[in-house]
């Protein structure tokens, strides 16, 4: 009798788990939408170009969130210096504002920044020609000039996550602007040479690159930049293919967890970022290709803009906080360091997070490590001017 007994109870339990694994599956399958839960935090749109918008997050009317395993209080009182957000191209903004218990945005409005986020926007046929010259002088300008109208001040701070940290180097390097107070980069490749397999690469190809230039007429600017335009698929499948292992890993743990909604959500809500990529514009695909890639142009410190323009990154003094992820595939750790030999910043510092490209700025371990470094070492150096040179 125990035994039928216990045959019963661990067979009803069984059939109980597949009805939810089977409910759950129906559901994400017939609803994907209702698995959905990034961007969930309220912002306003305060600049709209047409592709790129600005936004700003209003202060949280909780007195408590969640982030993470943690209860964080919301502080009242506003650093004087705004921050600005800035992410890459083809990775969307989910990631600053992924999960409602993992939202980069709404920890940093806790933490008392005034938070504004640039949104690149999809850039589609009519923007293959978008280059590095049009986001570092003319978007990224135009989104902190519509900030700093805001917030009615001068000072700012920026944070980039990979792309967007170098756009934000790169701009501040072009601007030269005084009211830039604090820079924080995240996963950002300065020295495209230290990049693994990628890096030796492109050291390999520095003396054909010279003779190329030398001696024929062949330049890649010269190429329609449509024909360089890369689909955001083919930039999502790199992205998984750069981790294969824990891309196969993923969807195991999916299957093993489908009937606890809650898991089934976060881990949808993640796929949607790598999955819902943007193209990058043929533009920008050739001056990463020649300036960033060929000429490591960040890397000694100046990169050309075309137009006779440049941006003179060894001439940035404003404090600077750079953080790579220990086992990140993408921009290993002598990549995203050697912005510090670069700037000419007083003040910088380095760290190293746990997790690779993604997990270091949005994984499970982020708001503890990265989130919390950039929030401790930005707030006293977002008092204001007064304040500061007390």
């Amino acid at each position: 009798m125990r035994l039928a007994d216990s045959l019963i109870r661990r067979g009803a339990a069984a059939g109980e788990q597949a009805l939810q694994w089977l409910s759950v599956a129906v559901e994400r399958a017939t609803d994907s939408e209702a698995f959905y839960a990034a961007d969930q935090t309220p912002f306003e749109v305060l600049l709209d170009d047409g592709l790129m918008r600005l936004r700003y997050y209003s202060p949280l009317e909780n007195d408590r969130i969640t982030v993470g395993e943690q209860e964080l209080t919301v502080a009242r009182q506003e650093h004087a210096v705004p921050l600005l957000l800035v992410p890459p191209l083809a990775a969307s903004t989910m990631i600053f504002d992924l999960l409602p218990h993992r939202s980069l945005v709404r920890y940093l409005r806790a933490r008392g920044f005034a938070v504004y986020l640039v949104d690149w926007g999809d850039p589609d046929a009519d923007d293959v020609h978008l280059g590095l010259r049009h986001y570092c002088t003319e978007k990224l300008p135009a989104a902190v000039a519509a900030l700093r109208a805001h917030a009615r001040t001068q000072d700012i701070s920026l944070l980039g996550y990979c792309m967007g940290g170098l756009f934000a180097l790169i701009y501040a390097g072009w601007a030269r602007d005084p009211g830039i107070r604090n820079l924080v980069t995240i996963a950002s490749p300065v020295d495209y040479h230290e990049m693994g397999a990628a890096g030796e690469l492109l050291q390999r190809l520095r003396l054909p690159t010279r003779l190329v230039r030398r001696f024929t007429g062949f330049r890649v600017h010269n190429i329609n930049p449509k024909y360089l335009r890369i689909p955001g698929i083919a930039a999502s499948v790199a992205f998984k293919l750069s981790n294969p292992k824990g891309t196969l890993a993923a969807y195991i743990d999916l299957l093993m967890n489908l009937g606890d909604r809650e898991y089934v959500v976060e881990h949808a809500t993640t796929a949607a970022w790598f999955n819902r990529m943007h193209d990058y514009p043929g533009g920008i695909v050739q001056d990463f290709i020649v300036r960033v890639g060929l000429d490591n142009a960040l890397a000694r410190g100046e990169i050309p803009l075309g137009e006779a323009r440049s941006s003179l990154l060894r001439g940035l003094d404003c404090n600077l906080l750079a953080i790579a992820g220990d086992t990140d595939r993408i921009v290993p750790e002598a990549s995203a360091r050697h912005v510090l030999d670069v700037v000419a910043s007083g003040d910088q510092d380095f760290r190293v997070a746990p997790g690779g490209h993604a997990g270091v700025f949005g994984g499970a371990r982020a708001p503890e490590t990265t989130w919390r470094w950039a929030a401790d070492w930005l707030a006293p150096r977002s008092r204001a001017a007064a304040d500061q040179a007390a």
